[in-house]
């Protein structure tokens, strides 16, 4: 597939413990796509008001993006903007890209990762895709050819049903 025009996309991620990935992400992807540079809902919204930060993260951080990339680390299941980031995303039917991060390991032999409940709902009904670190960060047509993938889901495979997280793990 030839690489598309420039896709904005919105990336979410635990800032305290993934911020060198998201770094490099970024400085590597930055001139292909219009990526948000860290739009940290812990330190921009002071209020606890789920409405308003609901309605925050949908009109000034995902209003114009196409597709949604979950950088998933060690700790990103616990985030609960995290889990409203994507919800929202689903919630506009964007695409949805999640990545393994090096430092999130298999949770037991039989494969489990710890992902966020609700990307993991998602991965599990075929409509995120969830690719390693390695394969998705190999070459920008490939991560082209990923997020465009992402944009073909059938809508039909969200699974948005999932209570919101309340607090942080």
């Amino acid at each position: 597939m030839a690489i598309n025009a420039r896709r904005k996309v919105f990336i979410s991620y635990h800032h305290a413990g993934d911020q060198a990935y998201y770094n490099a992400f970024s400085s590597a992807f930055h001139d292909k796509y219009e990526v948000f540079y860290d739009n940290s809902l812990d330190r921009a919204r002071d209020s606890e008001d789920e409405t308003y930060i609901l309605r925050y993260i949908r009109e000034n951080h995902l209003t114009g993006s196409s597709c949604l990339i979950v950088l998933c680390g060690v700790d990103t299941w616990r985030r609960k903007y995290v889990d409203w980031e994507i919800k929202a995303a689903l919630d506009q039917e964007m695409g949805v890209l999640a990545i393994q991060l090096p430092t999130l390991k298999p949770a037991v032999a039989g494969g489990n990762i710890n992902v966020p409940g609700r990307l993991a709902d998602n991965i599990n009904s075929g409509y995120a895709l969830f690719k390693h670190w390695d394969t998705a960060t190999k070459s920008l047509q490939g991560l082209s050819d990923l997020i465009e993938a992402s944009l073909t889901q059938s809508k039909r495979l969200i699974d948005n049903s999932r209570a919101r997280r309340q607090k942080n793990g």
